[in-house]
């Protein structure tokens, strides 16, 4: 029986990178993404990994949640060794002081960060609450949930808010028989788009800039590839879930 993961965010960065590390035929994998990606479909092919990606804009956050609770109640209980719900995918908004921003761009940052994940942990939850095999949400938090950052408000609020939900849920599951087990896992600082925005920003509505620029010229960024191996090893250990919020620096 394969081992289920569903995967957003999986286009590019770190999680295209936990997607090819995915890939194994003993796995079947669904990636949601607002682009296909050619190269990963193709790699799927040739490692023999049943790889499905459906471009979906996470800012319709019901759409998404009602397409997938739709298509795991396709699945027979019993087909699947496990099933894995990974919340990759967030933005950041334009950096700088919240009454400069522009509000739809604040409002997209909270329904891809925030929204989104809570609305497919709901379905994913819902459509596989008779499931006995194994089943776990593993959701990508950043320390920016957790320390406070001037000129980035909307993606501090959408992963504070992703750390507590992840809370609520995972009292919510520890009652059941057959709970799914849940984690907020920070990454760490990795070396991707997000970084090169931070590092690009306007000091004057960024104090914290250069700490950023430092981080990349001291070599203290994470690879995609890394921080996938990190999260991917974490999600494999036995404890998952035993602390609902977690960072991989402290382990």
């Amino acid at each position: 029986m394969p081992h289920l993961y569903i995967l957003t965010g999986a286009s590019r960065g770190m999680g295209l990178a936990l997607a090819q590390q995915l890939l194994s035929p003993s796995h079947r994998l669904l990636c949601l993404a607002r682009s296909i990606n050619a190269d990963l479909a193709a790699e799927a092919k040739m490692c023999g990994c049943t790889c499905e990606q459906w471009p979906q804009d996470l800012a319709d956050a019901p759409a998404a949640a009602t397409r997938l609770r739709a298509w795991l109640r396709t699945f027979d209980p019993a087909a699947c060794a496990s099933a894995t719900l990974i919340n990759n995918a967030g933005v950041i908004s334009r950096i700088g002081a919240l009454e400069d921003s522009d509000d739809a761009d604040v409002s997209n940052a909270l329904r891809v960060g925030l929204e989104a994940p809570m609305l497919l942990t709901s379905a994913f939850l819902d459509a596989t609450r008779h499931w006995t095999a194994p089943r776990k949400v593993l959701n990508v938090s950043s320390g920016l949930g957790r320390r406070a950052m001037a000129g980035s408000a909307a993606y501090c609020a959408a992963k504070a808010g992703m750390d507590h939900f992840t809370r609520s849920v995972a009292l919510e599951q520890a009652a059941l028989p057959h709970g799914a087990r849940i984690v907020s896992l920070a990454p760490g600082v990795i070396d991707t788009d997000m970084q090169a925005q931070l590092r690009s920003s306007d000091p004057a509505g960024f104090p914290d800039r250069e700490r950023f620029v430092q981080l990349q010229a001291q070599h203290q960024l994470s690879t995609p590839d890394e921080a996938a191996q990190r999260l991917l090893a974490y999600l494999s250990r036995a404890d998952f879930g035993e602390a609902p919020v977690a960072d991989v620096r402290d382990i």
